[in-house]
């Protein structure tokens, strides 16, 4: 199956797609520093990125009708930059000059996907953006009812409501849906929300919706204090294992006092994710695992804690100055804290261990704070590609049975 995606950073998004099963016909991404993390894993022959067609550009300025495609787009995928509406930025939405949706409304109604994913901060489901969500998903819906130039968006928008309400629509248009969905809750080993889109074009007649939750926080907790086959696993003994958190003292007595264990899967914890690792040098050069060397220097202060070794991580985030808030850190039970390596940050992100990071710490944190868990990724991009494929069989089967 065919994809094309906008925005595409060090390839989070784009590795768990090819890893559900599409084929990348456009790679494209402005930044020339994520471009060159991808064409070096390109060189290194990675091949969950070797045969990408990587476009070093500016969208704004971008032909998507010049791409040579055999076929249909069957995913248009991408993550518009979230700054304009992110808590920790200037709160700009679209009067900001990186919102990019219009460019993403623009790729919908050139290529016209069979389906598309959209991902972005849990900043844009805020109040103050309300409506400019509306539009966003009115837009997406109908991607060919274009803004006038003497329009601005909040006319279109009611133009868009007007349209939506009539009983018929002939043209291109998708069906719309969108939740905040937690990271954590599929298995990524961080507490990550974000807002993601997907819209299936309305001429496949596909039923679709968010895959349900696999993992919990009860079942991480219950692992931990009441069988405590969490500390067994990680071969921690009894003398070393910490307390339990004063914030879950009610939750794991309850835990305590029920006759069953949880049925979904244990959230996966820091310690989960980089516990097979080994203690990181400071000298470059010394470790046997990609970009896993240590950055001296971390601290921590009220609101800078780091993320504990015993839970999924706190997001991990990418500042305009550098990585803020201690998401950066890792805390171990004893106080101690240290800056997390790249490789631990990118197992946090669920890339592959062969995947090579070419930038110095804090490019590269900023790089992996913008992408999408790699897991993640695939997760929903799996179950689109299983509807997509059971709507084009039954297509043909229209078809056939038609011709007979």
């Amino acid at each position: 199956m065919n994809s094309v995606e906008l925005f595409t950073g060090a390839g989070g998004l784009a590795i768990g797609i090819s890893n559900a099963g599409f084929h990348h016909q456009a790679a494209i991404e402005r930044d020339k520093n994520a471009c060159l993390t991808i064409r070096s894993n390109q060189e290194r022959g990675i091949q969950a990125v070797a045969d990408w067609p990587v476009f070093q550009a500016d969208v704004t300025q971008f032909n998507f009708t010049t791409l040579q495609v055999k076929g249909e787009i069957d995913l248009l995928a991408g993550g518009p930059p979230c700054q304009p509406f992110s808590q920790g930025g200037k709160h700009q939405g679209w009067d900001d000059s990186r919102d990019l949706f219009p460019q993403f409304f623009r790729a919908v109604r050139e290529l016209k996907p069979k389906a598309i994913l959209v991902e972005n901060v849990k900043g844009l489901l805020r109040s103050s953006f309300s409506k400019y969500f509306e539009y966003i998903i009115l837009q997406l819906t109908y991607p060919e009812i274009l803004q006038k130039p003497s329009e601005d968006w909040v006319d279109h928008l009611s133009r868009l409501e007007r349209h939506h309400t009539v009983s018929h629509h002939d043209g291109l248009s998708y069906r719309v849906v969108f939740r905040n969905l937690n990271a954590a809750d599929y298995g990524i080993p961080q507490k990550r929300n974000r807002v993601f889109i997907v819209g299936f074009r309305s001429d496949l007649g596909v039923d679709w919706s968010f895959p349900a939750p696999t993992h919990s926080q009860e079942t991480m907790l219950w692992e931990q204090w009441v069988t405590g086959d969490y500390w067994e696993r990680h071969q921690v003994p009894l003398s070393k294992r910490p307390e339990v958190p004063s914030k879950q003292c009610d939750r794991v007595y309850n835990l305590q006092s029920s006759l069953f264990p949880p049925l979904t899967k244990p959230w996966c914890t820091v310690r989960d994710a980089i516990g097979d690792l080994p203690v990181p040098d400071s000298k470059e050069g010394n470790s046997l695992v990609l970009n896993h060397v240590l950055r001296p220097g971390a601290r921590k202060y009220p609101g800078h804690t780091g993320s504990p070794l015993d839970e999924p991580a706190k997001t991990l985030k990418a500042g305009v100055h550098g990585v803020p808030g201690g998401e950066n850190m890792l805390a171990f039970p004893t106080g101690e804290v240290r800056y997390f390596t790249v490789r631990e940050a990118a197992r946090l992100q669920t890339f592959p261990d062969e995947y090579f990071f070419p930038h110095c710490w804090t490019q590269t944190m900023r790089q992996l704070g913008n992408a999408v868990p790699v897991a993640f990724a695939g997760v929903l991009a799996s179950s689109i590609r299983t509807h997509l494929v059971k709507a084009i069989q039954c297509s043909r089967c229209l078809v056939e049975s038609t011709l007979c």
